[in-house]
């Protein structure tokens, strides 16, 4: 596919999102894109024929980790159109962007009726005394219920 079509594929991707192609590059095949609040990408495209991927990258530090999700996507087997990158990158910058995670009106919807229970406590560690005064037991009983795990005779403990 030659440049302009490329352009013209990013122009009507831009109409539905609210990013803006703002730069076009032909002689290095690079679309440069910007969104309020300061979200900016560019995309670098393959020559015709010359079995290349896309490439996306950003100058901005605060945006750069977000592309993480379309530069694995572009890097995995197959071939990738323009629009399937520049979806997959508007999804990674959906929370720059202050929207919603695209999947998550499903999740809701699916887990609307989920009751949360309350987090089981901790179970105490080996060698932690996690009993009250309270529930303390005599000497006598502590022994002979040790004794039974190892099969010992209880020990008889005068509190005279």
């Amino acid at each position: 596919m030659d440049f302009q079509q490329l352009a013209d594929v990013a122009e009507k991707w831009c109409s539905n999102t609210p990013f803006e192609l703002i730069a076009t590059e032909e002689t290095e095949r690079r679309m440069d894109f910007y969104a309020d609040p300061g979200v900016s990408f560019y995309v670098l495209c393959p020559d015709n024929g010359c079995g290349d991927n896309f490439h996306v990258w950003s100058e901005s530090e605060d945006c750069l980790p977000f592309l993480q999700l379309a530069q694995d996507y572009i890097s995995s087997c197959g071939k990738k159109t323009l629009h399937e990158v520049l979806e997959k990158v508007f999804k990674s910058f959906r929370p720059l962007l202050g929207l919603p995670d695209a999947d998550d009106d499903a999740f809701e919807e699916y887990s609307a009726d989920v009751e949360e229970e309350e987090p089981e406590a901790d179970h105490p560690q080996m060698g932690e005394n996690t009993a009250t005064p309270q529930m303390e037991k005599p000497a006598v009983e502590r022994s002979w219920s040790f004794g039974m795990l190892f099969n010992w005779k209880p020990l008889e403990v005068s509190t005279a």
